[in-house]
């Protein structure tokens, strides 16, 4: 399938993808507890900023805001009839930023989970679960997305029907997991059985990867995972700002710009296209990722050791595959907070 970020991927040794959309909206005025989707209608003007921040920091693409955007989770806010309308909204804003800029960008449309739980042991069918990625997607690509991105995926059940509902609408997408326990989703599923899963899709994403988590050094060797099983496909690496820290009554994620610039050059070094970050990724973190991806030569593959050594230890031994080989313990950064 022919699309934008194919034919970047064609051309391009590496794409930047922007940072984290609720670190940024909350510093805008966003509070705990809200819905940011309502922002594409009541607070357009922010949601263009967002963008641009992103743009002007010297992203390639950007996700759209729509991560909450399905009938699931707006049902929380007596709006889940509206999946559709604020998907719909969050493109045309996202389309409107892309093509004001002077670069080609790539508009992602953003779809996150549910928010059910699937299988067995749910309450959400796959049926159910297809109709509600299919309404936002839609709403993404009616409204101008170029790609769909669905993203913190846990459940391979999950990443199933939204492939099933994307390739419904024929709509080139991609697809990223969040390895946050011990080297495997909080359903189980470790880097191999991710690779296994893509392969085996009918409808078969243009990336693939791992976002969130905890810190970016447990993502960097899920993405050593990823490559170790000899996919082709290409691979996303957006990993948060560090680690997540309490202060004062509010998330402070510690990375410091100089730390996701080390980030940046290693997830290339390790194998990834698609480099980006998540939580607590703000416009001068990508610029400083964009600098270091320009300016650095690319390296070897980086060991485990040298990992830790840049950007701090790993949270836990197990990458979970099994393998604690050489995986130093997250240790105190504190030159980098």
């Amino acid at each position: 399938m022919s699309n934008a970020l194919s034919r970047a991927l064609e051309t391009r040794d590496w794409l930047l993808a922007d940072g984290a959309t609720g670190t940024n909206l909350f510093n805008m005025g966003l509070q705990s507890g809200d819905a940011p989707e309502f922002w594409n209608e009541i607070e357009p003007d922010k949601i263009r900023a967002l963008y641009r921040g992103a743009v002007d920091a010297g992203s390639d693409l950007f996700l759209t805001n729509s991560f909450g955007a399905n009938a699931s989770r707006l049902k929380l806010h007596d709006a889940g009839h509206r999946a559709y309308e604020f998907s719909k909204l969050a493109a045309e804003l996202g389309r409107e930023v892309a093509d004001a800029s002077d670069r080609d960008i790539i508009v992602a449309g953003s779809v996150g989970p549910t928010g059910e739980i699937m299988g067995a042991a749910g309450t959400l069918s796959h049926e159910s679960a297809v109709e509600m990625f299919e309404e936002t997607a839609k709403g993404l690509m009616d409204g101008g997305a170029d790609v769909l991105w669905v993203e913190t995926i846990s459940a391979p059940e999950e990443f199933r029907a939204a492939a099933e509902a994307f390739a419904n609408i024929n709509a080139p997408w991609c697809g990223t997991m969040s390895f946050d326990t011990a080297g495997r989703t909080m359903m189980g599923v470790t880097s191999a059985d991710m690779v296994k899963l893509v392969d085996e899709l009918p409808n078969a994403p243009v990336a693939f990867g791992a976002n969130c988590g905890v810190g970016a050094s447990d993502l960097l060797r899920t993405i050593k995972g990823f490559v170790a099983q000899g996919t082709e496909t290409p691979i996303i690496s957006k990993g948060n700002a560090g680690i997540p820290k309490y202060v004062d009554g509010h998330i402070h994620y510690d990375g410091t710009p100089e730390l996701m610039a080390d980030y940046a050059v290693l997830a290339r070094d390790t194998g990834a296209k698609i480099i980006g970050g998540c939580c607590g990724t703000m416009p001068n973190h990508l610029k400083a990722m964009r600098a270091a991806l320009e300016e650095r030569p690319k390296g070897e593959m980086p060991s485990l050791e040298l990992i830790a050594e840049k950007i701090g230890g790993f949270s836990s031994e197990s990458d979970g595959t099994g393998d604690s080989a050489a995986a130093p313990a997250r240790r105190s950064r504190r030159r980098r907070s």
